[in-house]
This record gives structure tokens, C-alpha cells and sequence, in this order.
């Protein structure tokens, strides 16, 4: 007995979510309408009827025109054959209707003679409802459309960025072995101490960006053991300043945005020429509202770096991501002098 009960209740379940409980739902709650209005003037059980031969018609011809006329006619946008075969419908459907009437207000000599003069409202009344259900098929097919369109377009955000991020890690891991590699040439001891940081540096990409976010403060320590690889593999050729303000520890921030900016600051400020580079780095956080200044020095004599060189990848990866991510939510400024290069990004980090 206890199967048979809950065996029910999941078909109930299943029942409410289907299409069809809705539609019952609707002509049952415009039934209940029309019989408020009625049953003052009819009595209820003239008006039950009544109304129910009503509604029934009016379902009738949406029901035609849901699963005939629609998808036959005007899907293929053959519209005034659509709005002329409605008119058909209704047309031949009105005097069953009225008959059926005449025959519910037996007794009521007034209504019979109501239905008798009035078909051509009733004519109307049901070619409005016809065309009442091509544009709710309508708006409900518009909807569809959009949903689908909408999922289209999420799944192929999420697959674009997991495909950046592809591309962004590797990046970073070959940046981080030439560093390697450059000390273990001289037999460095801070060879052990970059292994070090590599390690915590691959562990954070391997384990944690993974997530759609991260912590800022793990992004901000996955910084700063890359700016230690640059000290110990430039040594005092460099200067390099890394300042944070703000409140890190509860925001979050989609992982690895922010290192290409640091990542290219040392591609223009390193360079033979200059016997003394630096990069200064400031990160205020403020609320949801993070802002970031980088600067670094460059030689006046080289050229400009185009963003198709290797370098370039990371800085396209990022404007791209920042695009998906924080639509409306970024600023980013790039200013160049002969001198200087700098980046300037103003970031919320609410995240929809």
C-alpha cells in the first residue's frame, strides 16, 4: 500500500512539471473566472455548464492551432493562410457552440435567444482566442530561442576561457624554467630556493586555479613568489617593489589574471641597455574594488614590442578573459613613454 502511495506521489511529482499541468491549471483558473461572473445571473450549475462548453471550444481551437496550424503554416511564415484557416475554424465551430448552449439553458428562453442573435460574438470571441494562442506560441517559441541561445553562448564563453587558461599556464611554466635554467648555467646556489618557489608556484596552477575563483591573497602570494624568482635570477640589475593595501583576504578573483601584467612588465624592463631597471608594483583593495599599478623601465632605443611576439600572448589572453569575466566591471589603460611602461587597471571583483 505504502509503494502504491509513493508511487503515485512521484508520478504527481513528475506530473507538475510536465507542460500539460500547466495548461489544466490555466483552463481550469479561467473556467473558475467566468463562472464568478456568471452564476449571479445563471445559477451555478447553468453557468457551470455554460462556461464549460465555453472553454472547452476556446481549447479546442488553440489545441488545433497549437499542433496543426502553427507549426504547418506559420512557422513556414505563410501568415494570412494561418489568420485565414483560424477564421475557417471559428467559423464552422460557432454554431456547434451555439447549439450546445441552446441546449445547456434549456428553460431560459432568454439565454437561448441570446445565443441565437449573438453568434457573430461568439464567432469573434473564438477567433481571439485562436490568434489569443498563435501569440502565445509564439512569445513561447521567442523564449525558447533565447534560452538555447543563451546556453549556446555560456558554453562557448566557458569553453573559450578554458582554453585561454590552457594556454596562460604553460606560459608561466616556461617563463619560470629559463629562470632555472639561467642559474643552474652559473651553478647558482639559489638554484634549491627557485626549485622552491617553483613548486608552490605549480602547485597553485595545478591544484587551485582549477576553480572558477580563487582568494585574492593566494593570487597576490602566487605574485609575489614570482616576483622572488625575478630578484634571485636578476639579482641587483633589477628593483623591484611590490606594495598592497587593502583588505585581501575575502575577496576573490578569477586565477592568474592579473600575472601577465607582471610578466610583461619584466619583458620591457629587462634588457642589456639598461644598466639599472626596475618595476614597481602597487595593488590598493578597496570593498569589491580593486586597483593595480604597474611601471616598469624600458630602454628609449628599443622598438615597440607588437602583441604577436611571445611575450604578447599573456597580455591577449588577459584583455580576453577580463572581456568574459568582468564585462562592464574593468578599466584597463596602457600608457608608454620613452622611458616608461605602464598599466593601470581598475577591477570590481563582484563576479556574476
Amino acid at each position: 500500500m505504502n509503494l502504491a502511495i509513493d508511487s503515485f506521489k512521484i508520478k504527481a511529482q513528475r506530473w507538475t512539471r510536465h507542460y500539460s499541468f500547466y495548461h489544466l491549471v490555466f483552463w481550469v483558473s479561467l473556467l473558475a473566472v467566468m463562472m464568478v461572473a456568471n452564476v449571479p445571473k445563471l445559477g451555478f450549475l447553468q453557468a457551470f455548464f455554460t462556461d464549460l462548453v465555453t472553454v472547452g471550444f476556446f481549447a479546442v481551437i488553440a489545441y488545433l492551432n497549437f499542433f496543426v496550424l502553427f507549426p504547418k503554416y506559420l512557422k513556414d511564415k505563410n501568415f494570412y493562410t494561418h489568420i485565414g484557416l483560424l477564421a475557417l475554424i471559428a467559423f464552422l465551430i460557432t454554431p456547434i457552440k451555439t447549439t450546445l448552449n441552446f441546449l445547456v439553458s434549456s428553460g431560459n428562453v432568454d439565454a437561448q435567444s441570446h445565443y441565437i442573435s449573438n453568434q457573430l460574438y461568439t464567432f469573434l470571441t473564438l477567433f481571439f482566442a485562436g490568434t489569443s494562442s498563435t501569440i502565445y506560441q509564439i512569445m513561447n517559441d521567442w523564449l525558447i530561442q533565447q534560452r538555447d541561445k543563451n546556453d549556446l553562448e555560456s558554453k562557448t564563453l566557458q569553453s573559450e576561457l578554458k582554453f585561454l587558461k590552457s594556454q596562460i599556464n604553460p606560459h608561466f611554466l616556461f617563463n619560470t624554467l629559463n629562470s632555472l635554467y639561467a642559474l643552474t648555467l652559473k651553478k647558482s646556489d639559489q638554484a634549491p630556493e627557485i626549485v622552491l618557489k617553483l613548486s608552490e608556484m605549480m602547485r597553485y596552477m595545478l591544484y587551485e586555479c582549477n576553480e572558477k575563483e580563487v582568494f585574492l591573497s593566494k593570487e597576490i602570494n602566487y605574485m609575489q613568489n614570482y616576483l622572488e624568482l625575478e630578484k634571485l635570477r636578476h639579482g641587483n640589475k633589477m628593483m623591484i617593489e611590490f606594495k598592497v593595501e587593502g583588505n585581501i583576504e575575502k575577496q576573490k578573483i578569477a586565477p592568474l589574471i592579473l600575472i601577465p601584467f607582471i610578466e610583461n612588465s619584466f619583458k620591457h624592463g629587462i634588457n642589456n641597455q639598461i644598466s639599472q631597471g626596475f618595476v614597481n608594483l602597487n595593488l590598493w583593495v578597496d570593498g569589491t574594488d580593486l586597483m593595480m599599478n604597474v611601471e616598469n623601465s624600458k630602454s628609449p632605443s628599443l622598438p615597440k614590442i607588437a602583441e604577436k611576439r611571445s611575450g604578447g600572448i599573456g597580455l591577449i589572453n588577459v584583455k580576453r578573459r577580463m572581456d568574459i569575466i568582468y564585462p562592464n566591471r574593468h578599466n584597463l589603460e596602457i600608457k608608454e613613454s620613452p622611458n616608461t611602461y605602464a598599466v593601470e587597471l581598475q577591477l570590481n571583483l563582484i563576479n556574476d
